[in-house]
C-alpha cells in the first residue's frame, strides 16, 4: 500500500512541474493515457450484455418444458430393431474403390455403384434416406468392410428400439421392447427395457449408417448440411415378424401408450409382402384395446404405390399420432394428391406455410379433424432441422406447447452429443417471422425467443412451433428423429375422453 501513495506523490510532484513549464502538456498526457488505455465502467454502473438469440431460447425452454399432470408408466414399443455399424459414408465408398460420379436416387439398391449413385442424390440434398439392398451375399462383403473401417462404431439400432432406448432413460418408466434382437443387440439395450422371450434370436440384423458432415465434399457433390445415409439386408424387420408377438404380448403387459415403427422396412420387400402384410398389420393395430393410444413413426420411403396401399388400407385413422420429417412428409402428400404435391423437393428450410397446410390435410383426410370423423389420428409431431411443429385436434392431447419444446431441446442437445445444451455450439436457423398457410387467408406470425413456441389455430386444430438450435458440429445423426419423438410424448398427455 504505501509504495502506491509514493507513486501517487510523486506523480503528483512531476505534474505540478510540468504543469509550470508547460500548461497545456498535462492535459495533453492525460489525454494520450486515457485513449491508450482500454475503457473500464465502474462495476455498478455496468450494464449487462443482453442474451443472444441462442441464450434466450435456451432459457425460455428450461421454463416452458414442464412435466404433464398424467405421465406414462408402461409403454409398449415395436417392432423393428437391430444394431447400427455407423461409419464415414465418404470414407467407407472410398474403402470399396467406388469412384465420385453423378448422383440418382433407387427405391432398392441391388449392386454397390447403386448405393454410391443413391448415397450422392442424398448427401448433395444433405437429406436422411433408407434403403434396402437387395443382394446378401454384396451386402455382407459391404458390412465386414464397414465393421472394418476404422473408426466404425456399433450403436443400438432400429426406430423402435432406439425409442425404446430413449424412453426407458426415465428411471420412472417400464419399457417393452418387440422386435428381432439378436445377442449383441440385447447386451447393448438398457437394464431397463424388458424383451419377450419370443423376440429373441440367434443372429442380429445389421443396418449400415453412412454419416456426412456439413460441407463435406466428393468429387462434385457437396453436403449442405450434415445427416446419414441408411441401408440394410433385414428380412425380419423387412417382413415386420414380430408384428402378432408384439400384440399379443400387450394383454399381460398392460400399457398406457404404444409405440409402433417398422412400416417403412416392408418397402423394399415387394408388392406380394406389402399387400398380404399391410392388411394384416391393420388387424394386428386394430386388436389394441382403444383406450391405449397408438403412435406411429414413420421413416425414409421412396415408393408411391407403396404409400398409397398405406393411405388406402387406412393404417394412419386407427393410430392416435404419428411422427415424421420433412422428406415423409413431401411423399406423403405426393402419394396422396395433397397440398403442395408439385414439389419435387423442399428448398432449404421448409417453408412453414407449406408444412401447415400439409399437416391441417393430413389431419382432415386421415384423421379426426372433423368431429364427425371415426378416425384416431388427432396428433402430428413433424420435425426439420431448423424446426419443429406439433398439430394436434383440440381437446385431444394436452402439454403440447411443453411437448414440441422438448423435442426441440433434445435434437439440440444430443447431436453435439451432449446431455444439456451448450449454446456456445449450437446456431439458430429457424425463420422468426412466417405466414399460417401458403395461401390465404392466412396469418403473419413471428417467434418470441423469450416465449419460444407460436400457437396458431386453423379450424378445430392447433399449430405450436418452436425453433431448434441446430448443432454447429454435430457428432451423430442418427437416431435423432427418434429421440425428438420419444421426448415430445414422455411431455405430451391424452386428454380423457367423454363416453359415448
Amino acid at each position: 500500500m504505501w509504495r502506491k501513495a509514493v507513486l501517487v506523490a510523486l506523480l503528483a510532484l512531476g505534474m505540478g512541474y510540468l504543469y509550470h513549464t508547460d500548461p497545456e502538456l498535462p492535459a495533453r498526457v492525460l489525454n494520450y493515457v486515457s485513449e491508450s488505455l482500454p475503457q473500464m465502467e465502474p462495476s455498478d454502473s455496468s450494464e449487462p450484455r443482453p442474451p443472444t438469440l441462442e441464450e434466450a431460447i435456451a432459457r425460455a425452454w428450461q421454463t416452458l418444458i414442464t412435466a404433464p399432470a398424467r405421465r406414462w408408466a408402461r409403454v409398449a414399443v415395436g417392432v423393428n430393431a437391430c444394431v447400427d455399424v455407423v461409419v464415414s459414408g465418404v470414407g467407407l465408398l472410398q474403402a470399396l474403390a467406388l469412384e465420385p460420379g453423378s448422383g440418382r436416387d433407387h427405391g432398392v439398391l441391388h449392386s454397390k455403384e447403386d448405393l454410391k449413385e443413391a448415397f450422392i442424390h442424398y448427401m448433395g440434398k444433405g437429406a436422411a434416406a433408407e434403403r434396402f439392398f437387395s443382394d446378401k451375399e454384396v451386402f455382407q462383403r459391404i458390412a465386414r468392410a464397414a465393421a472394418e473401417y476404422p473408426g466404425a462404431q456399433l450403436y443400438v439400432g432400429g426406430n423402435a428400439a432406439l425409442i425404446g432406448q430413449k424412453l426407458a432413460s426415465n428411471p420412472e418408466l417400464v419399457v417393452l421392447l418387440c422386435g428381432p434382437v439378436g445377442p449383441k443387440l440385447h447386451e447393448m439395450l438398457d437394464e431397463q427395457i424388458i424383451v419377450p422371450p419370443e423376440s429373441l434370436q440367434e443372429m442380429d440384423e445389421f443396418h449400415l449408417i453412412l454419416e456426412y458432415k456439413s460441407g463435406e465434399q466428393w468429387g462434385s457433390s457437396r453436403a449442405p448440411q450434415a445427416s446419414r445415409f441408411i441401408l440394410s439386408h433385414d428380412v425380419s424387420n423387412g417382413e415386420m415378424s414380430t408384428l402378432e408377438t408384439f400384440v399379443a404380448s400387450l394383454d399381460e403387459f398392460q400399457p398406457d401408450l404404444v409405440v409402433l415403427s417398422g412400416l417403412h422396412m416392408m418397402e423394399g420387400m415387394g408388392r406380394e409382402l406389402w399387400e398380404e402384410r399391410l392388411k394384416e398389420a391393420v388387424v394386428a393395430i386394430s386388436d389394441v384395446r382403444n383406450e391405449v393410444p397408438i403412435h406411429l413413426e414413420l421413416a425414409s420411403m421412396t415408393d408411391r404405390d407403396y404409400m398409397n396401399l398405406i393411405l388406402q388400407e387406412q393404417v394412419l385413422p386407427i393410430v392416435n399420432s404419428i411422427g415424421l420429417n420433412e422428406q415423409e412428409l413431401l411423399f406423403l402428400t405426393q402419394s396422396g394428391g395433397g397440398p403442395h404435391a408439385d414439389l419435387t423437393s423442399w428448398d432449404g428450410i421448409p417453408d412453414v406455410g407449406r408444412v401447415s397446410d400439409i399437416l391441417l390435410w393430413v389431419l382432415e383426410q386421415q384423421g379426426r379433424a372433423d368431429p364427425e370423423s371415426e378416425a384416431d389420428l388427432t396428433r402430428i409431431h413433424f420435425h426439420t432441422l431448423a424446426y419443429h411443429i406439433l398439430a394436434t385436434v383440440d381437446g385431444h392431447w394436452g402439454n403440447q406447447e411443453a411437448a414440441v419444446a422438448a423435442g426441440a431441446r433434445v435434437a439440440s442437445s444430443q447431436a453435439c452429443g451432449l446431455q444439456a445444451v451448450d449454446v456456445t455450439k449450437v446456431v439458430l436457423k429457424a425463420p422468426l417471422s412466417f405466414y399460417s398457410s401458403f395461401s390465404e387467408p392466412r396469418k403473419s406470425l413471428t417467434v418470441d425467443p423469450t416465449r419460444p413456441v407460436t400457437v396458431w389455430r386453423r379450424g378445430n386444430v392447433s399449430f405450436h412451433l418452436t425453433p431448434v438450435l441446430v448443432c454447429k458440429q454435430p457428432l451423430r445423426t442418427v437416431g435423432l428423429g427418434d429421440a425428438i419423438s420419444a421426448e415430445g410424448l414422455l411431455f405430451s398427455e391424452v386428454t380423457p375422453q367423454p363416453e359415448l
